[in-house]
């Protein structure tokens, strides 16, 4: 599960924008990927950092988040998996209008080189599961078209290895710069496309990205307890980086199919059983469904229609993975359709002897309905 957006740049639900701005500066430093090169945990820190501060710096995704957690952006925002990518992030806090934002801590300002190497997308998949799946857990495969590392090349996106070299139009930062007034405004180079560098002997089969589209097959664990907006990430199975990058993520966000005989709230599931007529009122044990095959209940005698009975630890397993919840089982009494001449003067002679106030509901009914009868 994503971790909370608060927690990621410490500070509090009740931080203003200045303070979470500040905290994301201090901890973007220190997990840029040009600061720790070849470190994945703080590459994922980079990334996380990145969408949270996303996700709170806007007042609209903020309270968005507040009132929804993750699930506010299921939807997806800014790229394909929903955020931007941490480096655009990154540049938009601290490139700066004046240029050089890079250079208070990185030493190079705005002669700073970009690898030619960019993380892939993060990619989407939306996976529907049964409520037996969802209670018990399942690995499922899933097929997706996804860019893959070329294998031809190597992912560098060159026939040779003297193909890549840095981009002349932007010196290798990936940007270009235009005077505005006495601010400089900065976009992606429209050469390298932001690469840094271009490719003089493309690769046939990718055409110089490093990467291809292929059809792949991903298995992916799910837990128990699961229930419909849950997010599910698979590290590395998004698409591959430009000419070597890192991999983006597969994030697969969960439905779980409305049951024939269950409805289900959190943990707990609900069931109408049907009664028979006999049972309700002499008593006894009824056969009950349940995810993982039958149980039985007992019927004290006289019990009414709509009684509902609890089973205990039948219910879904909590995601966290503590105690199962409880099932829920409300009876139907049912009348008999068919009665041959025999079976219905026993009726009528079992309802003489009883009398018409033998019944606790009717008797609570008559008292209520006093002034509509003249009782």
């Amino acid at each position: 599960m994503p971790r909370d957006y608060y927690e990621i740049l410490g500070v509090s639900k009740s931080a203003d924008a200045a303070e979470i701005k500040k905290s994301y500066r201090k901890l973007a430093v220190k997990f840029h990927p040009d600061k720790n090169p070849g470190d994945p945990t703080a590459e994922e820190n980079f990334k996380e950092l990145g969408q949270a501060y996303e996700a709170l710096s806007d007042v609209d995704k903020r309270a968005a988040y507040d009132r929804y957690g993750h699930d506010a952006f299921s939807g997806g925002g800014g790229g394909r998996g929903g955020f931007h990518d941490p480096s655009d992030i990154f540049s938009q806090v601290f490139g700066g209008a004046f240029g050089g934002g890079f250079e208070e801590f990185f030493g190079g300002g705005g002669s700073r080189k970009k690898s030619g190497k960019q993380r892939g997308s993060d990619l989407r998949y939306d996976l529907e599961i049964t409520l037996e799946e969802a209670a018990t857990g399942v690995e499922k495969e899933l097929e997706i078209e996804r860019n893959v590392p070329c294998g031809k090349c190597n992912s560098t996106g060159s026939k040779g290895s003297g193909g890549v070299n840095t981009c002349s139009t932007c010196g290798g930062r990936g940007v270009v710069g235009r005077q505005a007034g006495i601010f400089i405004q900065q976009s992606t180079c429209p050469e390298c496309r932001g690469a840094g560098e271009t490719v003089s002997d493309p690769c046939g089969d990718c055409r110089g990205a490093g990467r291809v589209e292929r059809e792949t097959r991903i298995k992916l664990r799910i837990p128990p307890g699961v229930d419909t907006g849950v997010r599910l990430r698979s590290t590395g199975n998004g698409d591959a980086g430009v000419r070597g990058g890192t991999a983006g993520d597969l994030y697969a966000f969960l439905h779980v199919e409305e049951h024939d005989v269950f409805e289900r709230e959190g943990t707990t599931l609900f069931c109408d059983v049907p009664l028979p007529f006999s049972t309700a009122a002499l008593g006894g044990e009824l056969k009950v469904p349940t995810l993982d095959g039958q149980a039985s209940i007992k019927i004290p005698t006289s019990t009414q229609g709509g009684t509902t009975f609890r089973v205990r630890d039948k219910g879904m397993p909590a995601l966290s993975g503590g105690q199962k919840g409880d099932l829920n089982v409300t009876v139907q009494v049912e009348v008999p359709t068919k009665l041959n001449k025999e079976q219905q003067q026993k009726l009528r002679d079992f309802s003489e002897s009883i009398g018409d106030h033998n019944s606790p509901v009717h008797q609570g009914f008559l008292e209520k309905a006093k002034r509509f009868f003249d009782l």
